[in-house]
C-alpha cells in the first residue's frame, strides 16, 4: 500500500522510526535553548551589521545538531518528499492564518494598543539590497522558528504519552497548545512584552502552522506555509512604502 493510504504517525515518540528517550530529548532541548538564547540577541558576535544575518542559520542549524546527535540516521524523519498535494496544503494552512488573523486582530485592538514588529519598519526604509537579503534570511530564520516548535511538541507528546500515560489524542491537544504559547513567549521581546498580542497574534498564527504540520507529518509545508504568511506580510509592508512613497 502507498504511504498515501496508510497515514503516518508522528516520529520519535514512539518507535516511528525510533523512540527518542528523556536523555536524548534533553539534548534536543539544548540545542532549541541555545537556538533561542542566540534569537534573543545574546551572541554578541551576530549583533551588529550583517552579521545579525549568522542567527537566521544558527536558528536552524543548532536544533537540527541536537536531533543528528541522538538520532544521526533518522532525523530526516521531520521531513517529507514535496508532492503537489503538499505544496497545496502549505496554500492552503497559509490562506487559513490568513483568514484567521482578521478576527484575531479585531480582538486584539480591542483589549489592547498593538506593537508593530520592527523589522517591517526596518523594510520600509531599507534599500532593494537590504530587502533582498532580508528575505533570503528569513528562510532558514523561519525554519529555525519551525524546529523550536515542533521538536518540543514532539518531545511533550513522548513526555505525556510515555511517561504520564496520557492517551495519544489528550497528548497531541495539549502539546499543540503548550507549543503555541511557547512560540508566542520567545517572541515578546519582539513586541515590546506585550503578552496579550503575543498569545492572541502569535500563538494562534502558530496554532494554525503547527495544525499544517499535523495534518501532513511533514515539516516542509508548515515551514512551506510559515514562509508564505511572513513574506505576504513583509511583502504588503514593503509595496506599501513604495507606492507610499511614489505618491
Amino acid at each position: 500500500m502507498t504511504e498515501d493510504v496508510i497515514e503516518r504517525d508522528y516520529p520519535f515518540y514512539r518507535g516511528d522510526p525510533v523512540t527518542l528517550t528523556g536523555m536524548q530529548w534533553l539534548v534536543v532541548m539544548v540545542g532549541i535553548g541555545l537556538a533561542v538564547w542566540v534569537l534573543l540577541g545574546h551572541f554578541a558576535i551576530f549583533s551588529q551589521g550583517y552579521m545579525g544575518y549568522g542567527t537566521s542559520v544558527l536558528m536552524t542549524v543548532l536544533p537540527l545538531l541536537g536531533l543528528i546527535l541522538v538520532a544521526p540516521r533518522h532525523w530526516t524523519a521531520l521531513f517529507r518528499k514535496i508532492g503537489w498535494k503538499d505544496i497545496g496544503w502549505m496554500f492552503a494552512f497559509a490562506a487559513l492564518n490568513a483568514v484567521i488573523a482578521i478576527p484575531l486582530g479585531f480582538l486584539l485592538v480591542s483589549l489592547v494598543e498593538a506593537q508593530v514588529n520592527p523589522g517591517v519598519d526596518g523594510l520600509t526604509t531599507a534599500t532593494n539590497f537590504d530587502r533582498t537579503l532580508f528575505f533570503l534570511a528569513s528562510l532558514p530564520q523561519l525554519m529555525g522558528e519551525e524546529l523550536v516548535s515542533i521538536l518540543p511538541f514532539l518531545a511533550i507528546l513522548y513526555f505525556l504519552t510515555q511517561k504520564l500515560g496520557f492517551s495519544r489524542t489528550a497528548a497531541v491537544i495539549t502539546a499543540w497548545i503548550v507549543t503555541a504559547v511557547w512560540f508566542a513567549a520567545i517572541h515578546l521581546p519582539t513586541y515590546n512584552y506585550n503578552i496579550i498580542q503575543c498569545l492572541i497574534a502569535i500563538g494562534g498564527a502558530r496554532l494554525v502552522l503547527t495544525l499544517a504540520y499535523m495534518k501532513t507529518k511533514n515539516l516542509w509545508v508548515s515551514f512551506g506555509a510559515h514562509v508564505i504568511n511572513d513574506w505576504m506580510t513583509f511583502g504588503l509592508a514593503v509595496l506599501a512604502s513604495v507606492f507610499g512613497s511614489s505618491a
